[in-house]
């Protein structure tokens, strides 16, 4: 292992020579292995290579659960207040260099500049709020009989293995890594060698916001150094996000050689329904918030748009007029909506699913293309595309896309649409548009998902769970329900008189 020399400086990020630093960041330090296993870190906005970094080997991987788990003792024995000061000051930091950090979050990415800031931000309130958890790790004292009680304690559960998605780099690495630091444990985060670079700059704000060394590391990995870290027998938990195959591959590995617990938080194909009181500008504004913000590229976002056939003709149109509108182009400038897709594979995925809906009898009456930027000619562009005579036997009806495509599906009564919105083995999340409350409360009864939204969509709150059902995983990332996941619970039975001999 080689310790970098250079220190990386907050207050120059954007002028910085970050990707220079190194590929992981170990004990506190920006360190490089040495290893043959290398990859590029690509800048989707241009398709230019950014850098050569490098895969941890897994004999390198046991030399960072090592450091994890003599720093975890350490963060364990911390006192509450300790945790909220570093937790706190984290957040400030993250809000002071927001503006660089969304920088670097869009070069990797190539979601709008714009989004990447809100992504930050919303770290922001995510370690603050997880800053004053400390009282909802309590216990309970039970009372038994007169001589006899039990109490219970919520423990750190040890060394937490998190495994990000690409789609929101610096977003899945704070909700996995905020709530476990406040249950005091210690994290090893493998983001995506699609978006690497955000993490390395989260564990440097959380180095100078005075976090011990080792509590968090980044190592940055493909599928086998996944494998041998999630199934490390000193790792106690593992956080996934990310595809339904992965997912199960993961828990598959987790399960082979000791038992841990998983948190799985997977891919989905949701509905939203546009019922015949909503109004229709707010329906079509939650239909494109649920399909076209970040490119389409999100998990929850719901492709399937059911359409009340009174207002179909009416909605049809305000969405395509507003679709056409939407401004496509290099992701650093402010103006943009709509960047570039996370890799050319990834473009031509979504495409195939186009083309393939289209040979299966779709139309498509908007988008679909791909889009030169001046400048940027070969970033990975794609307008956002809208089809229609969509049919249950269709694959873009079954599959999800995790793309800027939108499926329009007319509906008559309240029962079909319920029936079409639960037509998938996936139940992360769906959405309803009415004016209706009484509609909204019994209708969100019947849609099985995780997360409803009713007359928004895409919605998100530190304060609020969110997961889902099904294939869409288990386990909750947010609010004060994702402490379970972060804690192990022990039960103490205290007899105050005599040991009762039962022979």
């Amino acid at each position: 292992m080689r310790i970098l020399p250079t220190k990386m400086n907050l207050n120059t990020l954007k002028e910085s020579k970050l990707l220079e630093l190194s590929s992981h960041f170990v004990g506190g330090n920006h360190v490089e292995f040495v290893s043959n296993r290398q990859f590029p870190v690509m800048e989707p906005r241009s398709g230019r290579k950014l850098a050569t970094w490098h895969y941890a080997t897994a004999e390198q991987v046991d030399l960072v659960v090592k450091t994890a788990k003599q720093a975890q003792k350490t963060w364990a024995g911390s006192t509450w207040m300790k945790r909220n000061e570093v937790l706190k000051k984290t957040a400030e930091l993250l809000k002071t260099h927001c503006d660089d950090i969304a920088y670097w979050e869009c070069l990797s990415n190539g979601k709008p500049i714009s989004e990447a800031k809100a992504d930050v931000l919303s770290c922001v309130d995510t370690f603050n709020f997880y800053s004053g958890i400390a009282h909802d790790l309590l216990g309970h004292h039970i009372p038994l009989d007169p001589s006899r009680y039990a109490y219970t304690r919520r423990l750190p559960i040890g060394v937490v293995a998190a495994i990000g998605a690409w789609n929101y780099p610096i977003q899945t690495c704070t909700w996995k890594t905020a709530p476990a630091l406040a249950c005091g444990n210690s994290i090893i985060y493998k983001p995506s060698p699609l978006s690497p670079v955000t993490a390395l700059i989260l564990g440097e704000i959380l180095k100078t916001s005075g976090l011990p060394d080792g509590v968090f590391n980044v190592i940055q990995g493909d599928a086998e150094t996944a494998q041998h870290l999630i199934q490390h027998r000193d790792v106690a938990k593992v956080s996934f996000t990310g595809s339904i195959p992965t997912g199960k591959k993961i828990m598959a590995a987790c399960a082979e050689r000791n038992i841990k617990p998983v948190t799985m938080e997977l891919g989905g194909k949701s509905a939203l329904i546009v019922f015949e009181d909503a109004d229709v500008d707010s329906g079509v504004a939650c239909a494109m918030m649920a399909n076209f913000y970040s490119q389409g590229q999100v998990c929850s976002n719901a492709s399937k748009v059911l359409v009340h056939k009174s207002v179909l003709k009416e909605f049809t149109e305000k969405l395509v007029e507003k679709t056409k509108e939407l401004k496509i182009g290099d992701p650093l400038k402010a103006e943009t909506q709509v960047g570039a897709h996370i890799s050319e594979e990834h473009r031509a995925r979504v495409e195939g699913y186009i083309n393939g809906a289209i040979n299966e009898g779709a139309t498509k009456i908007c988008g679909g293309d791909r889009i030169q930027v001046p400048g940027l000619d070969n970033g990975y562009y794609l307008s956002p595309c809208i089809l229609t005579d969509i049919t249950p036997n269709m694959t873009v009806y079954k599959e999800e896309i995790f793309g800027a495509v939108l499926l329009i599906i007319p509906f008559d009564t309240e029962e079909e649409a319920v029936r079409i919105a639960n037509d998938t083995d996936m139940g992360l999340a769906a959405g309803l548009v009415t004016k209706d409350l009484a509609k909204s409360y019994r209708i969100s009864e019947q849609l099985n998902a995780g997360n409803v939204y009713v007359n928004t969509f895409n919605d998100v709150s530190p304060l609020v769970p969110f997961g889902g059902i099904g294939e869409s995983g288990f386990g909750r990332e947010n609010g004060v329900a994702v402490l379970e996941h972060y804690t192990q619970l022990k039960s103490v039975f205290v007899n105050t008189g005599t040991c009762p001999n039962p022979f």
